[in-house]
This record gives C-alpha cells, structure tokens and sequence, in this order.
C-alpha cells in the first residue's frame, strides 16, 4: 500500500519516468531539487530499483514506484512493457492526485506513450502539461533495429507527434533535438526549450586517486554508462583487443562500470575476443566506486557509434570525464563535440582501428592529457553545469503557473 502524503500547500508538480528509477536518473532528480527550491511541491512516478520501497519521501520530493516489467529484448516484449508501464504510472498518478491535486503534469521519455495522462489531468485537474524530452524514440528504435517494422517506426513517430501536440511546452535536451521537433511536427518554436542534461562539478570532481586500481598496468581507460545495442560498449572491447593484439600493448587497463541489455552478451565478447586480462566489468556499481575509478583513470571513453540515435543526443559520460577531468577519445559526432570541444579526440565515426590508435596516442601524450582535462573540467563549471541549466528550466514552469514566479524559495538537501 501507498503510504498517506500530507496535502502540498504548494504547486504540485507530478513527474513521470519510466526508463529509469528516481533518483537514480539523475537529471531528473536535479530537476526535482531545483523545483523544490523555487516554490514547488514534487511527486515522481518510477518504477523501482533494486530493493526500493512502493513510496518514499526523499529530500522532500515524493516518491511512488512500481515493480518493473522484465522481459526478453524483442519488439513484442517492447509493446508489453508500454502497456504495463502505462497502466501502473495511471494507476499510481491517480493516487498521488488524491493527496493533492497538481498544477503541471511532466512526462520524460522514452517511450513517448505518457501524454493520454497529461491530457487527461489537464482535462480533470486543469494541469498543464509538459514533455521532457530525453530520448528521440523514433530514432532510438532504427538504432537498436536496423532492419525493424515500418509500421513501428511510424507509430513511434505518432507518439511523438501526439505528444509534443499535448505538451504545453516542450523541454528539448539539446538544440538538435529542439529543430527535429520542431520541424518534423511543425510545433511553435517559442513552445520548445533547451534544458541540458548537466552534471553537477560540485559531486562529481576528482577524489585522490586508488593505484589498486591500475594493478599492474601503467594506464587505466574508464566507461561508465549504459550497455545497450546502441550505446557501442562492444566496440570498447574491440578497441582493447586492437590496442593489445595489433599495437601490442600490455599496460593499458579498460574498466566497464554500468549495466544493460547486453551485458551478458558483453561478457561472452569479453572472452570471444581473448581481452579478459585487459578488461574489467564492474556492473552497475555506487557513487563512491565511479568516483574512485575516474580520479583513477586516465583516459574516458564514449564508444557511441554513429547512428540516427547517438549523432543528435547528448551523452552524459562524456561530461561526466570532463567533470573527473578526464580527458575523452570518442567518434566524432555532432552533439558530442558540442560536449566536449577541445576535451576529447575524434576518430572517423565507427573506425574502431582509428579510434584504438588515437588512444594509445593520448595515453602517450601525458601533458596533452592534462590539458585536455582542465579544459573539460572548466567546460563543465562555467557552461554545461546543471547550475546553468536550471534557471531555464524553472522559468518553464513559472511561465504555466500564475503567481509562481517570485514564490519564496526554501533550502534543499544536496
């Protein structure tokens, strides 16, 4: 059972998440901080993670979960997985309302199937609705699925309009995400703002660093993210095993922190491919361990291959490096030089052979490494930061509630 809530005195505001559990999904959770500091009460629905209970009350912000859909990784299992996870974020949307009811509505995707909520609390509550808009879902399922249906493809996009079409306004991650919209839908342009994803340099900064780590390698290379079709952690493995068995290296270490999809596959390509010796996966690990193998490492890297997907999006790992003060070695893709600029390398996209050699090049060049550090460290405090984010988007919400601007605000934990 969900626990009884006290009714907000505040405007409340309700989130929705369904990929990823709160406050794990950490631009999320940045986003309920700020909006407790100006003046807002905030409920999530999530689903759970490991060991979560059905509702909290964390730091303020209200949270209620729901056990998540485990399936198989195919595209019928994709349809199930919607249909359970819109009917218990309606369901637990519905009890949170009974505590209070809410003045804005956010749906974050993916999936983009979360706006019949929006529409129907705007309808009954008269909340306004908004659409975070992390994920381009379209583009996400021709990434994972090259070959995929048609028709698929063109019902994603129909969610997508049906969503940005509902959405009073529409927060874009990044500024190629905002033009996709806005020309592949025709919505108003003043509708659209770009909210980045930004790290925090406050919590992610380099700790001294664990020589353990290294065991007995000279160099150590960091991935920490998701493991999914997409996300190119294979090619991480391929580069390890062209760093060794073409360049001949022995003093490079790779170590893999996060999990997904394909991590079992992973461990199987770990082996196939005879880098074991040279390549660590951690799993999804705590804070503490991400913190002590980036004060660690000397190089990050962001493997994400060129696709419909990857060339358009943000990646949080690059500008977590940058925060660490790591220098990163990726492909060169559109939104990642936007990131990184002079922070990272680029190789040709999908060029694991080039990107294996840049590598060992940057691994060489120690006060090249150093620079580049500095210069994404400082990237990351004066402009990509959450702190420069966040005033853009609190003003969306001020902009829908009447009387908010100006509300008082009050302290948050951190």
């Amino acid at each position: 059972m969900v626990k009884q809530v006290r009714r907000a005195s505040r405007p409340r505001v309700l989130i929705l998440v369904q990929n990823l559990p709160v406050p794990f999904d950490r631009r999320v959770w940045l986003e309920c901080q700020s909006l407790r500091k100006a003046g807002f009460d905030v409920a999530v629905v999530c689903p759970k993670g490991k060991g979560d209970p059905s509702f909290a009350s964390l730091d303020g912000v209200d949270l209620y979960k729901y056990r998540p859909f485990v399936a198989k990784q195919s595209k019928a299992a994709f349809v199930a997985e919607y249909l359970y996870s819109f009917i218990a974020t309606f369901w637990l949307a519905a009890r949170a309302s009974r505590h209070g009811r809410f003045a804005v509505i956010q749906s974050c995707n993916p999936p983009d199937i979360l706006w019949p909520i929006g529409w129907i609390f705007g309808r009954i509550h008269g909340a306004r609705f908004v659409f975070d808009h992390h994920d381009l879902c379209p583009e996400l399922y021709e990434s994972r699925f090259p070959e995929g249906s048609a028709w698929l493809h063109r019902a994603l996009v129909l969610f997508e309009r049906c969503t940005v079409q509902t959405a009073d306004r529409v927060i874009s991650t990044n500024a190629t995400y905002r033009s996709i919209v806005i020309a592949r839908h025709g919505i108003d342009p003043e509708r659209v703002t770009v909210v980045r994803t930004g790290p925090d340099p406050d919590r992610l900064r380099a700790i001294d660093p664990d020589p353990s780590l290294k065991a007995r390698f000279r160099y150590l290379v960091a991935y920490i993210g998701v493991m999914g079709p997409q996300d190119g952690v294979d090619l991480v493995l391929r580069v390890a095993q062209v760093v060794t068995q073409q360049l001949g290296r022995d003093d490079v270490k790779f170590v893999l922190m996060g999990s997904g999809d394909c991590f079992e596959e992973l461990i199987r390509l770990r082996a196939s491919l005879g880098v074991e010796g040279c390549v660590e996966m951690l799993g999804r690990v705590p804070d503490s361990t991400v913190a002590a193998v980036l004060s660690t490492a000397d190089v990050g890297i962001s493997p994400d291959p060129k696709n419909p997907l990857n060339d358009a999006s943000t990646m949080n790992k690059t500008m977590e490096y940058m925060a660490y003060g790591l220098p990163v070695v990726a492909f060169d893709l559109r939104e990642t030089r936007v990131s990184a600029g002079s922070a990272a390398v680029y190789a040709t996209p999908n060029d694991i052979g080039e990107l294996a050699r840049l590598l060992v090049d940057l691994l060489d060049d120690e006060p090249r490494r150093r620079e580049m550090g500095a210069t994404g460290r400082a990237r990351v405090v004066s402009l990509l930061a959450w702190s420069h984010q966040a005033p853009h988007y609190v003003e969306v919400y001020r902009s829908l509630v009447p009387g908010s601007a100006g509300r008082e605000t009050e302290p948050v934990p951190a």
